[in-house]
């Protein structure tokens, strides 16, 4: 049997409950970004190819199948975003939304804690917009 193949530790996919969980997790987010006034933009009006590819990414990114890669290849996230503006303030909405997500689909404790600061880096890695200056103070 190759080691690869077979880890004696189990996964982050495999602690969190797997497919179903993963599910629980991109319908609860996804319920969130299509109500946020400042990520609704950034995505299109059928959010289901989007929600599907979200699935298979996060599956792959916790350890279980490698879903997303069979299908698209390397993840690539960053150059994956360089066509949409991701802000810093988008960045961090993002992960409020995903905040909630991982509540709504039961994820606590120090998994919840380990799965949202891997998230962290990986949203703040996709900002490729600064965030528009806010208009001071007129000088008069």
């Amino acid at each position: 049997m190759d080691p690869r193949q077979h880890s004696a530790q189990p996964t982050l996919y495999e602690l969190i409950g797997g497919a179903p969980t993963v599910a629980k997790l991109v319908d609860a987010f996804y319920r969130r970004v299509v109500q946020h006034p400042g990520l609704r933009p950034l995505f299109p009006e059928d959010i289901t190819p989007v929600r599907n590819k979200q699935f298979r990414f996060l599956t792959q990114f916790f350890g279980g199948p490698r879903l997303y890669s069979e299908v698209y290849g390397p993840p690539m996230l960053r150059a994956r975003h360089l066509p949409h503006p991701i802000t810093p303030k988008r960045a961090e909405e993002w992960l409020e939304c995903m905040a909630g997500a991982l509540e709504e689909a039961g994820i606590t404790g120090p998994l919840r804690d380990f799965i949202f600061e891997r998230l962290t880096h990986t949203a703040r890695h996709m900002v490729n917009t600064p965030d528009p200056q806010e208009p001071g103070p007129s000088a008069e």
